[in-house]
């Protein structure tokens, strides 16, 4: 059963890319690139400057994340080594697809040279995943409570079930932190076992994924012109409605499946696509997308792969000379085969 699993993530990850990319070449018909680039520059350099530093705001709450974490298992690393680590996971998962793999791969690789075993990375990436799903709940509460028909937009949800819902989500978040309080047992669903943090630990969660959030949320808030920006509430709201089905669909980054979402629920229903008005709308909403996945996916991607190749350079020299020194080996005849473990080579012995 979970052999097949492996291969029906992807299969739904590239439907949702193909049937996102429909979406949004129906809606973006007529949609000019000169009118995209205009609503950017429109923008100006203080609202592009206040989006970058909703990007760090954002960077800087992930990287509080993996603090927490590790804090759970009982490390304690320096902020600096945490916050690049942080960084270069989100950075390369946020873009790859399958965060919680490729994120946790990172993680791996970074921890276990700090006296981590493969355990305590496994809990620190997951306690992340989990961070981020507790925050969006909570803000997810917060926003059907203060606007529940934000969720009629896009699925035609009654208001007050919309409602309702959103103070369930909310139960569930003072459940989560009355069980961390009371130390009750682990929570049980299904397979799933949720084991309660202590207090302040408990307490950290419920602060730094909402502020994450907002900052992602804040790029998109500052990059869209007056006259299409509903508020930072509303934009919240759709913003949490395409991340996670961006996330869901395990696209790489979400890609096509974040705009196409964000577009149905931007746009007012029943709007002529052909009406000037509603494209330049359009134009202007995807000038603001674009900026989101320029500050937030791409240029810390570029970063990203910077830095792993700086501190991975040596590995790479190294498996660079294991390749050169084989041919070598191979063609004096010395060695019939040469093994990745005796790349190493020892100074010289005095005889």
């Amino acid at each position: 059963m979970k052999n097949k699993l492996e291969y029906v993530w992807p299969v739904i990850g590239l439907a949702a890319v193909i049937f996102s990319v429909y979406l949004l070449s129906k809606e973006l018909k007529g949609v000019e690139v000169g009118q995209v680039w205009q609503a950017v520059v429109d923008r100006g350099p203080w609202m592009i400057l206040l989006a970058f530093a909703s990007t760090t705001l954002a960077y800087a709450a992930l990287a509080w994340y993996d603090r927490i974490a590790l804090m759970h298992v009982g490390k304690k690393l320096s902020w600096p080594v945490v916050s690049i680590v942080s960084f270069v996971a989100y950075a390369l998962g946020h873009n790859i697809g399958v965060s919680v793999l490729s994120s946790g791969l990172v993680r791996y690789r970074a921890y276990s040279r700090m006296g981590l075993n493969a355990a305590e990375v496994a809990v620190v990436t997951a306690f992340c995943a989990f961070t981020f799903a507790y925050g969006a709940v909570f803000l997810g509460g917060i926003v059907l409570v203060g606007e529940p028909e934000l969720l009629s937009r896009l699925f035609h949800f009654p208001t007050s079930a919309a409602f309702m819902l959103g103070l369930a989500m909310l139960g569930f978040v003072l459940l989560y932190q009355a069980g961390s309080i009371l130390h009750l047992k682990p929570l049980r669903i299904r397979s799933l076992q949720i084991a309660y943090p202590k207090p302040p630990i408990a307490f950290r969660q419920l602060f730094a994924a909402p502020i994450e959030i907002i900052g992602a949320a804040g790029i998109i808030y500052f990059a869209l012109p007056d006259s299409l920006n509903p508020g930072f509430f509303m934009v919240l709201g759709m913003f949490l409605a395409s991340f996670c089905a961006g996330l869901i669909s395990n696209a790489p980054g979400g890609v096509g499946v974040f705009e196409a979402v964000f577009l149905l629920i931007m746009l007012p229903a029943g709007a002529n696509p052909s009406d000037p008005a509603v494209i330049q709308s359009k134009a202007e909403i995807i000038a603001a997308l674009l900026m989101f996945r320029l500050l937030y996916l791409l240029i810390p991607l570029a970063i990203s792969c910077v830095i792993v190749l700086y501190t991975e350079r040596q590995s790479l020299g190294g498996l660079l000379g294991s390749v050169v020194g084989g041919k070598s080996a191979e063609s004096k005849e010395a060695q019939p085969t040469i093994k990745l473990e005796t790349v190493r080579q020892d100074p010289p012995q005095p005889s």
